[in-house]
């Protein structure tokens, strides 16, 4: 008797470990498994009309997908035969049969399938047929070459492509039929020009431009790609907020069960865990990653990242914007009112007749476009729709998107307050953090910046390098500028100005730029209104009121660490605020002024969930300070002891409070500072890790002229010079005590690096330094000082020979080590500098030095035509595994 399979055309494997689910499939009646199977690619009649023929593809396709599942198994889980065998025939067999696993194999059949949803494959079978399996399956690879194969079958059969091809051209039939009378519109040149019109000008609004300068600046140019970090589970930055805040989210649905500290902690490792990678290889990896949550605070760059993959896009010649996926940027925002009024019912129909759409598309091209997956979806702030229930609706409206349309690949955005993952995430989609811009990333952009902005040379330079002077010797500034908006901001108060060199100066410029356009006059929705003079209402007005804003925040439950303010305390605060200076009708005005917060962040930005914060903590702490020094100097209602006591003396342990204690340092009376600085040194800190001396430290930094309080200061460089010998760390070693020998090298550390810091204008800090790097019996003090002089003194002509020194003939390996990558780093334009790390390569005694010198030639020597041979040497002559490693690492990266 001929097998049924053989009766088609179907040639069995004979060393398929599944042949037997196989045969047994054969031997039932198929037209029903067939009719499911191609459901979604041919219709019915025709299935019926030619049973044998697609029988035939069905079971060479089968055959194929069961082949690719037992090599995953046999060659990536290393499992035997009879082992494949005995533990996933019986389950591969219902898995084949399930109703939702057919449809989901029969695409491969449709016309240029580019891909077929492996994933869900993957959660069917977790669902409905556990275990799971193994962790080196892959679901997404199995689906890659199953489609492959599929792909052969059609090539390989001029029938089946006859059958495919008259499918296509009905249904282009019942479409023509469908649309008779409507004039096609799906201008994609049209679509093009729309979104350099709308996106292709940097979006300055916000900020004090002082004209024209900036008017034309493209965002494609200036753009500088972040990175982003991937959050799995939960997300910790949902939690770090006042618990009244969070218990009004949880009641209206916009958060999450509550957590205890403790599994907060444990989720916020796990996301710190994970590698920070470039956003553009995320969104280019769309096998691994086809939808996407862009989380983000307000400022860093989350619409700017959609807009430029959109202009991308429309900067492309037709030709080449044809080939690409089209850009479907929809701003939710949008949307949602279009949806309320009766405009639009979902996305296409937004396209396709939206109010405030750039250029509309025919709705039914455009859903051929989807079918094809030729498109890239952006869904710009899901935050930006306020009501949590509409918010919710969309979020269906986005999922329900992709089961319609599965090989389309979706971005969303989002704030993180008032965001539940839940549901994109059940939807697969993979959620990551934008992280702020790292230091190159800052540099880049400065110099983007001066290029497009600077048409004199000279003063294009000067102004460049006054700016990335600033950023370096600030920590405060330099964080700062890693939010886009905020270095944007500074690049346009450096035009024009110095940056101050004293913090507080600096946040009180940038905060007039940051407010100028929140002016009260008539913008966008709102009404011109008499009330909103801003004659009436200066910058000072502005001020005054956000110090009484940051002022109520510190008083929360969270102090300081929780950056938020609801909706009706912040109208309470400018209502009050308005009423003082005989403002009329002043909650109106505050209701108007916090209106234009939904729609732009100003110095104040609304967070999501009916809340709003400071769009950088920075502003938060500085108008705290301000208000505080405002008591102290204007009101009178905080004496100097008070100062001292309830203010320093109450939250000098606090490090979160440290920022806000070193502006008030900066911004009253040096003479006051002085007996704050004796007030914290006279504190006993040893059980809070000496934070009163390091904080007088850093107070006295704030002093630009000294000599008023030189006996404090005096006073408290013997206390940091007593610290370098600190405890004991041989009897900590000894006893075990390994948290108390953490203890005594960062406590020595901090002291060299405050001494360094604080005192680098003293002509005795450098000689001071020189002799610790060189005589001090503690490596760790060499360490610092070595590591302070490279970084603080890089001009001065006896820093390199001291290093090199240290690199070379130091008794520490850490300290060698330290040298030689201060050196590879600092000096490479230095002709001595390649030798002497060639020399640590190959002839220093620790293998952490050598490995370090390695790498340091490998990532910074990578053209020099002796570099390849040296890594060759070291990985295969190298007398330490670790050495050998690295070289071998090195030399595959390229």
């Amino acid at each position: 008797m001929v097998e049924p399979w053989t009766a088609v055309g179907v040639s069995i494997l004979k060393d398929l470990v599944f042949k037997e689910v196989l045969l047994k499939l054969g031997k039932e009646a198929l037209e029903d498994y067939v009719k499911d199977f191609f459901k979604e690619c041919i219709k019915e009649g025709v299935v019926s009309a030619q049973p044998s023929l697609l029988k035939k593809a069905l079971g060479e396709a089968l055959q194929q997908f069961l082949r690719l599942v037992e090599e995953e198994l046999e060659f990536e889980c290393e499992l035997s035969g009879a082992e494949i065998r005995d533990g996933y025939e019986v389950r591969i067999e219902r898995f084949i049969r399930n109703e939702e696993v057919k449809p989901l194999l029969g695409k491969a059949f449709e016309k240029d399938c580019r891909a077929i949803d492996a994933r869900k494959l993957g959660t069917i079978w977790i669902e409905h047929y556990p275990p799971t399996m193994p962790i080196e399956f892959d679901w997404d690879r199995l689906g890659k070459n199953y489609l492959r194969e599929v792909k052969r079958i059609i090539k390989k059969s001029q029938e089946l492509r006859a059958v495919l091809e008259l499918e296509i051209q009905e249904s282009i039939e019942r479409n023509t039929k469908e649309i008779a009378g409507i004039i096609p519109d799906f201008d994609l040149r049209k679509y093009q020009e729309g979104l350099l019109e709308r996106y292709g000008n940097l979006n300055l609004s916000s900020l004090d431009t002082d004209g024209a300068a900036y008017n034309k600046l493209q965002l494609w140019r200036i753009f500088i790609p972040q990175n982003v970090r991937q959050v799995h589970e939960l997300l910790p930055q949902a939690y770090e907020i006042p618990k009244e805040y969070q218990r009004r989210l949880r009641e209206s649905n916009q958060l999450e069960e509550e957590i205890d500290l403790e599994e907060l902690e444990k989720y916020k490792k796990i996301y710190e865990q994970q590698p920070i990678r470039p956003v553009g290889e995320i969104i280019k990896n769309k096998d691994s990653y086809r939808y996407l949550v862009i989380l983000g605070d307000p400022g860093s760059g989350k619409s700017t990242l959609l807009q430029y993959l959109a202009l991308d896009w429309a900067n492309s010649s037709r030709e080449t914007a044809i080939s690409k996926p089209i850009p479907l940027l929809i701003e939710l925002r949008s949307y949602i009112r279009n949806r309320d009024t009766g405009d639009c019912k979902d996305f296409l129909e937004f396209f396709h007749q939206g109010s405030g759409i750039i250029c509309r598309l025919n709705q039914h091209q455009l859903h051929q476009q989807l079918q094809n997956g030729n498109a890239l979806v952006m869904f710009d702030g899901l935050d930006e729709v306020f009501e949590p229930g509409k918010r919710e609706d969309v979020i269906t409206d986005i999922h329900r998107f992709t089961n319609d349309y599965p090989q389309v690949r979706v971005i969303v955005t989002s704030r993180v307050i008032g965001y539940k993952p839940q549901r994109l995430r059940d939807a697969q989609f993979d959620h990551f953090m934008l992280q702020d811009l790292d230091e190159q990333q800052i540099k880049d952009f400065i110099e983007k910046w001066h290029n497009l902005t600077f048409n004199d040379e000279a003063d294009k330079v000067r102004k460049l390098k006054r700016l990335q002077k600033a950023i370096n010797s600030s920590k405060a500034i330099s964080e700062l500028a890693g939010n886009p908006l905020l270095l944007t901001m500074m690049a346009i108060l450096n035009r024009n100005r110095e940056l101050p060199r004293d913090r507080p100066e600096l946040y009180n410029q940038a905060s007039q730029v940051l407010l100028h356009q929140w002016d009260f006059e008539a913008k966008e929705n709102l009404v011109k209104d008499v009330r909103l003079d801003p004659e009436t209402i200066d910058y000072k007005d502005k001020q005054a009121m956000l110090r009484q804003v940051a002022y109520h925040m510190q008083a929360n439950d969270k102090g300081l660490v929780g950056n938020v303010i609801s909706a009706d305390d912040l109208e309470e605060i400018l209502t009050g605020y308005l009423k003082s200076i005989e403002v009329s009708q002043a909650r109106a005005v505050a209701k108007l002024m916090i209106q234009q917060l939904r729609t732009r962040n100003f110095i104040l930005c609304f967070l999501g969930a009916d809340s709003y914060a400071f769009i950088h903590r920075t502003f938060l702490e500085y108008f705290c300070a301000a208000e505080f020094v405002r008591k102290f100097e204007k009101e009178k209602s905080l004496t100097e002891d008070e100062l001292k006591t309830e203010v320093f003396g109450k939250h000098w342990q606090d490090e979160s409070w440290h920022e806000v204690l070193r502006l008030i340092a900066g911004l009253i009376d040096v003479k006051f500072v002085g007996k704050i600085i004796e007030y914290l040194i006279e504190q006993d800190g040893e059980a809070d890790k000496l934070l009163n001396v390091f904080l007088a430290a850093e107070c006295l930094a704030e002093v630009r002229n000294r000599r008023e309080i030189k006996k404090s200061a005096e006073q408290l460089l013997n206390k940091l010079k007593g610290l370098i010998r600190f405890g004991d760390e041989q009897y900590a070693l000894d006893t075990g005590n390994y948290d108390e020998y953490e203890l005594i090298i960062k406590i020595r550390t901090q002291a060299v690096a405050a001494v360094a810091t604080t005192w680098k204008e003293d002509a005795d800090t450098l000689a001071l330094l020189k002799q610790w790097a060189q005589q001090d019996k503690h490596w760790n003090v060499r360490l610092a000082a070595v590591q302070e002089i490279a970084r603080g003194w890089k001009q001065d002509t006896e820093t390199l020979p001291l290093l090199k020194l240290s690199a070379q003939q130091d008794k520490d390996v850490i300290v060698r080590r330290a040298a030689v990558q201060e050196i590879a780093r600092g000096w490479k334009q230095d002709t001595e500098t390649l030798p002497l790390l060639k020399l640590s390569a190959q002839q220093d005694k620790d293998s952490d030095v050598r490995r370090a010198a390695v790498q340091e030639i490998a990532r910074g020597w990578k053209q020099d035509t002796e570099t390849l041979p040296l890594l060759k040497l070291s990985a295969q002559q190298d007398k330490d595994v670790i050495v050998r490693r690295a070289a071998v690492q090195e030399i595959a990266r390229g």
